[in-house]
């Protein structure tokens, strides 16, 4: 059963192409809305043979990819695609949600995994990240994130030309936070890049340092840039 609540309080950037290769006609349905209201545009294929063939024969900005299909299952098609040059991200979804199943999607060439269930935010969000990687992050020495500035090379973040000291982890949050600047970046996107799967997601250390964080780069300022977006993560406006 699908959940009756989708992306709330999104931003939209650029609009993205998206192939959704799901066998599931209600799964896929339900992907295609989330994507749609989120202001992208989505092409469907319920077998692997299919989605491979659309994959290799038209322009997308990102691939979401079921683990189970038929014709060919989504890990051969992934390593296919990967193997004949195809370079599109891809967001592999599954409901065996192990570490070692996870691992096999990213081996295979998957770009992120998200496990069934999921929430309708994490779905576009994470879509959303892949799309910028797409539009490539050169090698960069450092992030703009309106008057917050941070420097890669020697680990010094202000704002307004006034330092700012961070923790290594606060600043590793922030980094990731400024890699995404005006795209919302849920809980569990969090925990993965920036604590490496380290915690239970139902911890509140991700509460605490962007706590932390807020007091550090928005206290003293008039406009906050580091924003909570119900139901769905944080965002920092760019």
């Amino acid at each position: 059963m699908m959940p009756d609540t989708l992306v709330e309080d999104t931003v939209v950037g650029d609009t993205m192409r998206v192939l959704v290769i799901e066998d599931d006609v209600e799964m896929a349905s339900f992907i295609e809305k989330v994507l749609v209201e989120a202001g992208h545009s989505v092409d469907k294929a319920i077998d692997g043979e299919r989605g491979l063939e659309l994959a290799r024969s038209a322009d997308f900005d990102a691939l979401v990819v079921d683990r189970m299909l038929p014709a060919k299952d989504g890990l051969t098609l992934l390593k296919e695609y990967r193997e004949a040059g195809g370079t599109t991200p891809a967001l592999f979804l599954s409901a065996l949600g192990d570490v070692q199943n996870r691992v096999q999607g990213l081996k295979a060439g998957a770009d992120d995994y998200l496990s069934k269930p999921f929430a309708p935010s994490e779905l576009a969000a994470r879509v959303e990240a892949l799309g910028r990687r797409q539009v490539g992050e050169p090698q960069v020495t450092s992030l703009k994130a309106g008057d917050l500035e941070m420097n890669l090379l020697t680990r010094k973040v202000t704002r307004a030309g006034k330092k700012i000291d961070l923790q290594p982890r606060e600043f590793r949050l922030l980094e990731y936070l400024m890699r995404h600047a005006g795209q919302v970046v849920t809980r569990t996107m969090l925990l993965e890049k920036v604590w490496d799967y380290n915690f239970d997601p139902q911890t509140n250390v991700i509460d605490v340092h962007i706590s932390r964080l807020r007091a550090k780069i928005d206290k003293e300022f008039e406009e906050p840039l580091l924003h909570t977006v119900r139901g769905a993560g944080y965002r920092l406006q760019g």
